[in-house]
């Protein structure tokens, strides 16, 4: 491998990503995540913008004194208390790098009402500030794609020249294509003065459904870095998804022999934890980690897969962290194999939170013939919060010809209550219920129903997204009885507005700087 050929990941899971509406996470899981991604070779971690909350700031100075060897990147505006604030959070890492950026097409331009002279000066002083911080600049003209070509070059050789070490090429909202992506960074690379001492990165948007297009055409033109989400997560229809151009550089390595340094095996476990933590399931049909990606199901598909497997995959799953082979676990299996089948599964887990999937696996396993790989990782996802204010004692439902009610048991601060509502339908009767022992204004965004496997005694993974005074919360479990994981769902992303609610205090604002995305 030369370095040449080396393409850099850069992940915005924790940043771009937390900011698709819903998707906000907890400052554990945001830890969680950040070290998920360490251990699993990404090269630098945009762990947040450290000048937009107190919350964001905790985040970002935490993961930068844990990271181990990924560089750890905040965001900052063009302006000189953003890009002390990110110094200030980012000072504890091995390798910290300061990431500004400003809207440099006209549309973006007109937002702080700036001239191009105006901000090219502004560029030019910024940076240079964020330079003297560290030696470890990235710079990126936001809405790069629909900028004056002229303007852009004028840009880019000012940031390079105060400094900035990595020019990164947005597309902001998604509007390029392959061939013009890749003309762009060829252009820039070849016209700007300073343009060979620098990395160029591509940072694109999926609203066209071509962001992982767009991120490739630009490596093949001389981008060395990619900025991406796991699952494709972020604004609007995403971001590029990091298990999509990682896995397609591996596989097609022959049309574009470019490396990267992800240990891709662990890209299946990082995948489903992001998933649970924001709350948004991978569609089925997803490329890399979708639960289809790997299933055949056409008589076609599966004589030639027993005949030999290439013929209709052209990567294994074991390459991407998927079990081989996905043996169901009994009511007889003990501890030792249900710690062997999590380890498989690329799950380490303490003797307490085994203790705790143990006794809900004996209890799935005695409602369920066989219990299936995906089942168990719903159980892990159900096990990982710890002691809450709010917990489910006991679900009772009538429903069917007559009205829908539901009669349910609550431990609430420790003291077992009592209620019954009735409601249109189980689902909404135990809702009600819920709300009248525990009063709240928060409304419900969405409400989706999963299957973990196949058959009717499936386990239901249920995803819940409230919102209350500006908050988000997310909630998520899974059972055999729909209701009751709507229940537990529901009661989860109580117990996670309740403590978000702590966190702020009355009054305050929840989020206090709101920007546009990259």
């Amino acid at each position: 491998m030369t370095d040449s050929n080396r393409v850099l990941i850069f992940d915005t899971t924790l940043r771009d990503g937390e900011q698709s509406p819903g998707a906000t996470m907890t400052h554990d899981e945001k830890l969680e995540i950040a070290e998920l991604l360490d251990d699993m070779g990404v090269d630098i971690i945009e762990a947040g913008f450290p000048i937009a909350s107190e919350g964001d700031f905790r985040a970002v100075s935490e993961i930068a004194q844990r990271s181990k060897n990924a560089v750890i990147c905040g965001l900052a505006r063009a302006q000189f208390p953003d890009i002390d604030r990110c110094m200030e959070a980012i000072k504890h890492a091995a390798q910290p790098r300061i990431h500004t950026f400003i809207g440099t097409s006209p549309l973006h331009r007109a937002i702080p009402n700036l001239s191009m002279d105006e901000m090219a000066e502004r560029i030019h002083d910024t940076v240079t500030h964020a330079r003297n911080l560290t030696d470890n600049v990235q710079w990126s003209p936001m809405d790069a794609t629909r900028t004056e070509w002229d303007y852009l070059c004028r840009v880019i050789e000012i940031a390079i020249k105060a400094g900035a070490t990595t020019i990164n090429i947005p597309d902001t909202v998604g509007y390029t294509a392959p061939r013009e992506s890749a003309d762009l960074i060829r252009r820039l690379i070849e016209t700007v003065p300073g343009a060979d001492e620098v990395v160029f990165a591509t940072h694109c948007h999926n609203d066209l459904g071509m962001a992982t297009a767009n991120s490739l055409a630009a490596v093949e033109a001389g981008a060395r870095q990619i900025e991406c989400t796991i699952n494709g997560l972020g604004e609007r229809a995403g971001n590029t998804a990091l298990e999509e151009v990682v896995m397609a550089m591996k596989v097609r390595h022959d049309i574009m022999p470019f490396d990267t340094g992800i240990d891709t095996r662990k890209i299946m476990h990082i995948s489903r934890r992001v998933a649970t933590v924001s709350g948004f399931q991978v569609q089925p049909n997803k490329a890399i980690v979708g639960k289809n990606a790997f299933a055949h199901e056409s008589g076609i598909h599966q004589d030639g897969m027993l005949k030999n497997a290439e013929t209709f995959e052209i990567m294994r799953p074991e390459d991407v962290g998927l079990a081989g082979t996905s043996l169901p676990l009994g009511k007889h299996s003990g501890r030792a194999a249900l710690r062997a089948k999590l380890k498989d599964l690329g799950t380490e887990v303490g003797d307490n939170q085994l203790k705790d999937i143990f006794v809900r696996f004996k209890d799935l396993a005695d409602r369920k013939k066989e219990v299936f790989d995906d089942d168990i990782l719903a159980l892990v996802s159900a096990t990982t919060e710890g002691a809450d204010a709010i917990q489910l004692v006991n679900l009772r439902v009538t429903c069917g010809t007559v009205p829908a009610e539901a009669e349910i048991e609550l431990e609430i601060d420790g003291k077992d209550q009592q209620a019954t509502s009735e409601g249109d339908g189980p689902v909404d009767a135990t809702f009600k219920a819920i709300r009248v022992l525990h009063p709240n204004k928060a409304r419900l965004q969405l409400y989706q129903v999963n299957a973990v496997t196949a058959g009717t005694d499936a386990q239901a993974t249920v995803s819940v997204r409230l919102e209350e005074d500006g908050m988000i919360a997310t909630g998520q479990s899974a059972h055999t009885d729909t209701v009751v994981a709507s229940a537990l769902a529901y009661i989860q992303a109580l117990n996670r507005l309740a403590v978000r609610r702590a966190k702020v205090g009355p009054g305050a604002d929840k989020r206090e700087i709101s920007y546009k995305e990259m």
